[in-house]
């Protein structure tokens, strides 16, 4: 029995990318909401608050970071579909929803870096967006109707290990927040050489899928 794929104004993906980008906006811009310096301060005053804003910055580039990059990913997990359906439409909205809460352990990290709980809740936040991310493609391989064409499965398995990079380093991070504080923020500098390792591999499999796509003709 064939797929109903559905080609009503709620199946189009291309509603599903719009409100996508817009959350990610949104999101962006309330990360920047925690930066302030009170009125009406004296030289003294003034001084001290500006000495507070450190943490506050550096919260804020590493958030803004982390939610330019999911955008990107995000923008590849829902490249080259065909339709949605009520799975994928959920498994993307519970990580927009992340993506929107992310502003909040932003402030819990850069006012309360010292607690183990703010440190594991930004962890916990950011580990269950990228399993989102993985989610999006283990319902688009278990439902190829979506598709607008076959997902190379090189291509996917590359995909995921890059994703579940963050997901291992952040998820690892929480126990550490625990025994280490604000310390265990120093963990996440892992991801450098990881991502870098499971970006080449991801871009060579891009590269295969293209000259397979190409050349249909002679498979690699």
């Amino acid at each position: 029995m064939a797929q109903q794929t559905g080609h009503g104004d709620q199946h189009r993906p291309d509603r599903l990318v719009a409100l996508s980008d817009g959350v990610f906006a949104i999101a962006m811009t309330l990360l920047v909401l925690d930066i302030s310096v009170p009125q009406g301060l004296d030289s003294a005053a003034y001084g001290e608050e500006l000495g507070d804003l450190p943490p506050k910055l550096y919260a804020y580039a590493l958030s803004f970071l982390i939610i330019g990059i999911f955008w990107l990913d995000h923008g590849r997990v829902l490249r080259g579909l065909r339709s949605v359906d009520r799975p994928l439409v959920a498994v993307t909205l519970l990580g927009l929803g992340l993506v929107a809460l992310l502003p909040f352990p932003t402030s819990l990290i850069s006012e309360y870096a010292d607690e183990p709980a703010s440190v594991a809740f930004y962890a916990a936040n950011i580990a269950a967006m990228d399993l989102t991310q993985i989610g999006i493609l283990v319902v688009r391989a278990r439902r190829p109707w979506l598709n607008a064409d076959p997902m190379p499965p090189a291509l996917v398995g590359a995909t995921v290990a890059d994703l579940a990079a963050s997901v291992v380093v952040f998820a690892a991070s929480i126990p550490l927040a625990w025994l280490w504080g604000a310390n265990a923020m120093l963990a996440w500098l892992l991801l450098v050489p990881l991502k870098t390792m499971t970006g080449r591999r991801r871009s060579a499999a891009v590269r295969e899928a293209e000259a397979d796509a190409a050349d249909p003709a002679e498979p690699r």
